[in-house]
């Protein structure tokens, strides 16, 4: 059973930790393996950290990997600002700042057990995702059928190709990809992540559905969902991408009455029916 992690006792102090391997993946998505300094960092899926560079400043990135693997730590993180591109600078050996890791909405890693999970993933929101999906492979006969919904906007920004391959290979998942764009070399589905849904009208109807990826994707799987009636304490959807300082203290992910960095970032579509302006 994995645990939710107590949080340092000093929020706001980061601890190091070192990289021990830093992979561009394509254009935009830097893969780094970390390793903190004489400690683990326990986390659970859905979980992040915030990763700080002194004289740079500070970023939330959720974990990608899954805390079945022991001694290190992976994040995949996207270029598109001034702390995010100095991470992408990052080179093996080079120190950075963590705290967390932080949030208590997570992934329903026992909720799950004994069910079907369909994972939508759009684009980075595979990021996420990929500690979950990696925590129920290595925890394979816990759950039921394990489907994956991956849409990319075009084969170019496809990232993690050789886990991708993996998984599609496997007996035990059913894994469908499409790109938006699609052009000569690609061979797959063409079309937004939606059309996928579909093909899997038989996996949807006792399963765990999590949804992650930009956010003009929710509203339209969303409504691509209401057609197999599926119970929306059933759905959970990840808001990480409203995060700043990740301790409820700056307000830029507060939504009506809660925050996402303090009681998401993984929240059940039942909790946010009420909320419309949150997705």
């Amino acid at each position: 059973m994995v645990k939710q992690s107590t949080i340092e006792k000093d929020i706001y102090l980061p601890r190091l930790a070192a990289v021990k391997q830093a992979d561009l993946l394509n254009e935009t998505e830097l893969y780094l393996q970390l390793a903190m300094d004489g400690e683990q960092l326990d986390y659970v899926p859905g979980q992040f950290v915030e990763v700080s560079l002194a004289g740079v400043g500070e970023a939330p990135i959720t974990i990608s990997s899954s805390p079945t693997q022991k001694g290190y730590f992976e994040l995949v993180v996207r270029k598109v600002g001034n702390v995010t591109n100095a991470i992408h600078k990052l080179k093996t050996g080079n120190k950075i700042g963590i705290r967390g890791p932080f949030g208590k909405g997570v992934y329903p890693v026992e909720e799950s057990k004994g069910r079907g999970i369909v994972f939508i993933c759009g684009g980075i929101g595979l990021v996420p995702q990929r500690s979950f999906i990696n925590y129920v492979l290595d925890n394979r006969d816990d759950y039921g059928d394990v489907t994956i919904l991956l849409g990319t906007k075009c084969q170019s920004q496809r990232f993690l190709t050789d886990e991708l391959q993996s998984w599609s290979k496997r007996s035990d998942v059913q894994f469908l990809e499409t790109v938006d764009q699609g052009d000569d070399c690609w061979k797959g589905n063409v079309g937004v992540v939606t059309t996928l849904i579909p093909k899997i009208e038989s996996k949807l109807k006792s399963a765990v559905v999590t949804i992650c990826g930009p956010p003009i994707m929710y509203k339209f799987v969303l409504m691509a969902l209401q057609e197999y009636n599926l119970q929306h304490e059933d759905i959970y959807l990840n808001l990480e991408r409203k995060m700043k300082c990740g301790v409820g203290k700056c307000g830029h992910c507060q939504i009506n009455h809660v925050y996402a960095c303090m009681d998401g970032p993984v929240f059940r579509y039942s909790d946010l029916a009420a909320m419309p302006e949150a997705i």
